[in-house]
């Protein structure tokens, strides 16, 4: 089943057809090259004979030494072009027509000294002829013709002119010439029609290479999974995407089965060979990815749309993850710009809402319920302005300054600040001891990450002599991991796979977007923020790019 037709006519096809020169294609250069050879052994035929067969045999006593003569010089003359021919020069091309001409001059010669017309040696014409209108692309068949005539014409007359035999003895000649025109015409219309063959089987075999690919670019760089199998389980091609999700070996490996490498789909495979499958549109999970399959027959009529499974077939695989989080990527990016620009709106009418407030706060006359419930206005409105702030550094997430910093010297004032800050013993926030190293990151958006999970951390601990701590994890060519552990209750199982999703959370004051933006701002410096679940506690890893 080709991923892509083609769609070309044959006229289009036949216009891109190459005019065909001598020797420029392979048909001409076969013909060329049984002509050199046919030459050769024939004059090495005419010099055995001469030498071995006996004088009398083949040629007339009166002309042996015309004869040996010519067939030494037939030798020669086949020994030169044999030498000649690898250089496929121009020159060589030219010369074509006349080592033909010669070819035949010099068997009209070996006619006259074998007796004529009747020594049978005019079969030989007729080889020629084929052989040289194949070679000359058809084009000078009749000119042959005409040379072997008027070569055979003329010997005829001279032997005339010698023997003084009748003029009836042209009606074989005449017939010979015949012959050769008519051998001739046959050649011509047959190179032509080889030629044609041979250039429109090129040009398709051209069509299809580029189809092939064009076919496998295409596959190669699909967001989908490509594997064709065969009705044996064997994998015959897999492209990058379905490399990846299935873990697949590269290059040429022993036991390249789908029951190796990827039992599960092999399960379906076979449900599918037998046509037990409801739908074709099932879905497992591997390596953690949830995949979805599409299965179609490698040999499928198009126009009847009937399909044998037995054949094999093209697995196509989706990764539903993949959509999903790109999905979800796009959802957020829209969200994003909508509240932007609600936040902008919502600055202005609680700034005034807040001085209202703080006025009120400050009237002597308020009464206990009334000093309350100004004050539960006051905390919302602090909330709700840091719901505002997230969201704006969460649009603002992209524009990163990395610099170069020193890890220790980070640490131990991040340490000491967030202490100060949020009113915590440094016994009860531990930093430990590590090897300093450097790494590129942007410095505000990493203080911002590590302050969301610090706070969370301490949020959820016991709050007891090292119920916080940071450190790091030296990861060696890889990178470092910074590690903050808390000892509190962890997150539910259930929960784990929502963690990092917008407006999650757990608790009755939070807005759920700490983790969240901590995640994308650590992507956007090319970390990855991960969360481990501990006996007891719980474990934020940033894993960091070492720079040196």
């Amino acid at each position: 089943m080709p991923l892509l037709t083609n769609h070309s006519n044959n006229s289009q096809l036949e216009a891109r057809l190459p005019r065909a020169n001598t020797l420029d294609v392979p048909l001409q250069n076969h013909a060329v090259n049984i002509l050199n050879v046919f030459r050769f052994v024939l004059s090495l035929v005419f010099i055995i004979s001469y030498l071995y067969l006996g004088k009398e045999s083949l040629w007339q006593s009166e002309h042996s030494l015309l004869t040996f003569k010519l067939s030494v010089a037939y030798f020669i003359f086949s020994i030169f072009i044999l030498l000649i021919s690898p250089l496929k020069s121009d020159v060589y091309k030219l010369s074509l027509p006349f080592q033909i001409t010669a070819d035949i001059v010099f068997i009209i010669l070996f006619m006259f000294v074998a007796g004529g017309i009747t020594s049978g040696l005019g079969i030989l014409l007729i080889i020629i002829i084929v052989i040289a209108s194949l070679a000359s692309n058809g084009r000078l068949a009749l000119f042959y013709a005409a040379v072997a005539s008027i070569g055979l014409l003329l010997e005829q007359s001279y032997r005339m002119l010698l023997d003084d035999i009748s003029a009836t003895s042209f009606t074989q000649p005449a017939i010979l010439s015949l012959s050769c025109f008519a051998t001739a015409w046959l050649a011509f219309t047959l190179a032509k029609r080889m030629q044609h063959s041979e250039a429109l089987a090129s040009a398709r075999g051209i069509d299809i290479e580029n189809l092939s690919q064009v076919n496998a670019l295409i596959a190669q760089e699909m967001q989908d999974g490509v594997i064709v199998v065969d009705e044996h389980f064997n994998i015959r091609h897999s492209n990058i995407q379905a490399t990846t999700l299935l873990s697949l070996p590269i290059g040429n490996v022993a036991d390249f089965t789908l029951k190796h490498y990827a039992p599960e789909i092999a399960v379906m495979f076979n449900d599918w060979l037998d046509e037990l499958d409801e739908n074709n549109n099932a879905s497992f999970t591997i390596n953690n990815r949830e995949l979805k399959l599409r299965f179609m027959p490698i040999n499928q009529n198009i126009d009847t749309q009937i399909s044998n499974r037995r054949s094999g077939a093209v697995i196509f695989i989706q990764d539903l993850s993949q959509i999903q989080t790109a999905a979800q990527q796009a959802k957020l990016a829209a969200l994003g710009r909508l509240t932007a620009n609600i936040a902008h709106e919502i600055r202005n009418p609680l700034s005034a809402i807040s001085h209202a407030n703080q006025l009120l706060q400050e009237d002597e006359k308020n009464t206990a319920s009334t000093s309350r419930l100004l004050q539960i206005v006051s905390d919302n409105i602090s909330r709700i302005d840091q719901i505002i702030k997230d969201v704006l550094e969460l649009n603002r997430r992209d524009r990163t300054y990395s610099e170069k910093i020193a890890l220790s010297d980070f640490l131990t004032n991040f340490h000491s600040q967030f202490c100060a800050v949020e009113n915590i013993p440094s016994t009860h926030f531990q930093l430990q001891s590590f090897q300093d190293k450097n790494f590129m990151f942007d410095k505000r958006h990493l203080t911002q990450i590590l302050w969301n999970l610090c706070k969370n951390g301490w949020e959820h601990s016991q709050k007891q002599i090292g119920s916080l701590s940071i450190g790091v994890q030296d990861l060696s060519k890889t990178g470092l991991n910074i590690i903050i552990k808390d000892d509190g209750a962890g997150v539910a199982e259930h929960d784990q796979a929502r963690l990092f999703e917008p407006f999650f959370t757990t608790k009755t004051t939070g807005n759920g977007l700490g983790l969240y933006i901590s995640r994308e701002l650590a992507e956007a410096n090319g970390a990855k923020l991960q969360y481990q679940a501990l006996s007891p506690g719980s474990a934020f890893i940033i894993h960091l790019k070492k720079s040196s």
